[in-house]
C-alpha cells in the first residue's frame, strides 16, 4: 500500500531532507505533501488525503504538539498517526508528546533505517507485508 504522507517543518530544506530520506527507506510513499507549521498542516488535512503526518515539534504560528492536539479534536482528523520529529528527546518531553497524542517520535539526527522502522511500526506493516512488496507478487499465494 503507498502513503500519503504529509511532511510539516518551517525549514524547506529540513522538509527536503526528510522526503528524500522516506524515499531512501524504501517506504511506499504515494505523495508527499508539505506544510510550514501546524496552521497550514490543518489546511491541507482538511483537502487531501493523508496517511501519516511527519512533523516538527518547534514552528512559528501553530507547533507540533498543538497540531497533534487539534487533529485529536477533529473526528476527521484523530485516526492519523502523527510522528514528532525533533531533536528534543528528553524523557519528560517524550512523555508530554505521547500524553497529548503524538503515535511516536523520531529524534534529530535520524537515518534511513530509524525512518523505516517508525513508519512500518505506525502503520502496522510487518515483515510478511514488506517481504511481499520486496519480491512483487511472488510472496502471494493465489
Amino acid at each position: 500500500m503507498a502513503y500519503n504522507i504529509l511532511i510539516v517543518d518551517d525549514s524547506t530544506p529540513m522538509r527536503a531532507v526528510i522526503k528524500k530520506v522516506v524515499k531512501a527507506s524504501g517506504v511506499n510513499v504515494g505523495q508527499f505533501f508539505e506544510a510550514v507549521d501546524g496552521q497550514d498542516a490543518l489546511n491541507v488535512l482538511h483537502h487531501e488525503w493523508i496517511d501519516l503526518v511527519l512533523t516538527d515539534y518547534n514552528m512559528p504560528h501553530m507547533n507540533g504538539l498543538e497540531l497533534v492536539e487539534k487533529m485529536n479534536k477533529d473526528e476527521n482528523l484523530k485516526s492519523i498517526p502523527a510522528i514528532m520529529i525533533t531533536t528534543e528527546g528528553s524523557r519528560e518531553r517524550v512523555q508530554e508528546f505521547m500524553a497529548k497524542g503524538v503515535t511516536d517520535y523520531i529524534k534529530k539526527p535520524f537515518t534511513p533505517e530509524q525512518i523505516k522502522q517508525k513508519l512500518k511500526h505506525v502503520m502496522g506493516e510487518t515483515e510478511d507485508e514488506e517481504q511481499r512488496y520486496d519480491n512483487g507478487d511472488e510472496g502471494l499465494d493465489f
